[in-house]
């Protein structure tokens, strides 16, 4: 894999205007291409962004012996026929956390799979677990060896599955898993977000036979067989947001071509709550500054909820509110690794505990977990004029909110390890540009 070092150099004090495309989303992208490792022919994937997460899970899948090969703009050709290996190298495992998901294709193609453990966001423990138990009850065999997860089964059987908790990639995990497990697979408080719809939408169209029912009720009927199937990703609801927050933070006004309102719409309530300016259109969303931002009070929830990733990117917009925000993390255990930044550049931001009478229930993350020094909750006194700095960037949401902080403040603000922000954003720089934004990039192989 290719290492570079790149940074970006920001000068801050212009408004956003213009329209950006939002691209495929990161979230579904990778995901769609290790789900067409379960065809029996190739499946042409379409609209993926040009991210680095995408460009990773194509290594590894060549890398297994399969082909993932760019056929024009935003196009992969996944074709598994060729795949001769079921052991990922140990290098994938820290830079990303798609190597568990490849799971379900390599026991069902070898009856084994050996996967190093996933690294990714540094925001908290991922609670693997409930993808495990779910794939144990399906006939698959775990152990660790030399630092790998080794995963057999003498194939997989449809069971009945109820997740503890809410978990996006654990429902997508057991989804390609039940696909061609023999017999009926049921799995409850199964994850409601988008992105799980669109793989079940790829996965139907190569043949198999999932359908929702109940409430967060999945119901999968096992097929002998799945074919390939051509499939346009849908488009990314945190990049729409990312762009969103930019242009209000700004005082800007754009079009963010592709939003859809029904992946936004908790977004799209608290901007309401917040009086800033949205016009939704059939090309889009238009988002704009029309007057002061008012203070909210904020808690994420797992889809349809107002989504963790957001909260970081929706700090930016209450540290420029006028008054008194709060926002409390409930699905993720450590998500404000962004607020020491964003106090250095100028941001009143303060920790507080909130009141929870059943903290095992009220957060998604397992509170077993929970350490003393995790941060709940913040509060944010604005408006705030934001100046700039030399900062480091250490995962992908924190990022881009210092990236949005340092274009809505003055003066001049080195980003450094941006590697980590292009892991979830397609040219980021260039977009911002091209809508007004005065941003370097420096950078070498």
């Amino acid at each position: 894999m290719n290492q570079t070092h790149t940074s970006f150099i920001i000068q801050g004090g212009s408004a956003l205007h213009g329209s950006v495309k939002v691209a495929g989303a990161k979230n579904a992208a990778y995901k769609l291409m290790i789900a067409a490792l379960l065809g029996s022919n190739e499946s042409k994937i379409l609209n993926l962004p040009a991210i680095s997460d995408v460009e990773m899970v194509a290594e590894v899948i060549e890398s297994l012996g399969g082909i993932a090969k760019a056929a024009g703009e935003g196009t992969r050709i996944i074709d598994p026929r060729s795949l001769n290996s079921f052991q990922i190298g140990e290098q994938y495992g820290a830079v990303s956390r798609a190597s568990t998901l490849f799971i379900p294709a390599l026991l069902v193609r070898f009856g084994e799979a050996r996967v190093p453990l996933p690294g990714g966001d540094q925001i908290g423990e991922r609670p693997l677990e409930r993808h495990f138990a779910g794939l144990e009850k399906m006939g698959a065999v775990f152990s660790r060896e030399e630092g790998m997860l080794v995963v057999q089964a003498d194939g997989l059987r449809g069971t009945h599955y109820k997740f503890t908790k809410n978990t996006h990639t654990g429902t997508e995990t057991l989804l390609m898993a039940a696909v061609l497990a023999e017999g009926k697979t049921v799995l409850e408080n199964a994850a409601l977000e988008p992105e799980v719809d669109d793989l079940i939408v790829l996965l139907n169209e190569m043949g198999a036979d999932i359908k929702r029912t109940t409430h967060r009720t999945i119901e999968i009927n096992g097929v002998a067989q799945l074919g390939g199937a051509t499939h346009k990703v849908m488009p990314d609801r945190n990049e729409a947001i990312s762009y969103a927050c930019a242009a209000l933070a700004t005082k800007g006004d754009i079009v963010v071509e592709n939003a859809r309102e029904q992946d936004l719409r908790a977004f799209l309530d608290k901007l309401d709550e917040a009086q800033a300016g949205y016009e939704i259109k059939d090309y889009g969303i238009r988002f704009f500054y029309k007057g002061p931002l008012q203070a909210t009070e904020l808690t994420t929830e797992i889809h349809p909820g107002f989504m963790t990733d957001w909260q970081p990117l929706w700090a930016i917009l209450m540290c420029h509110a006028e008054g008194v925000s709060t926002i409390h993390e409930a699905v993720m255990q450590n998500r404000f690794q962004y607020v020491e930044v964003l106090q250095q550049m100028g941001a009143k931001i303060e920790s507080w505990q909130p009141e929870v009478n059943n903290p095992e229930q009220f957060y998604n993350f397992n509170w077993q977990d929970a350490k003393a020094e995790d941060v709940r909750a913040i509060k944010i006194t604005g408006p705030t004029n934001f100046t700039g700095g030399e900062f480091t960037v250490h995962d992908l949401r924190a990022g881009a909110t210092t990236l949005i902080a340092a274009i809505s403040g003055t003066g001049q603000t080195t980003l450094h390890n941006v590697e980590q922000i292009e892991r979830g954003y397609s040219a980021i720089d260039e977009k911002l540009v091209s809508m007004g934004a005065n941003i370097q990039r420096l950078g070498s192989d």
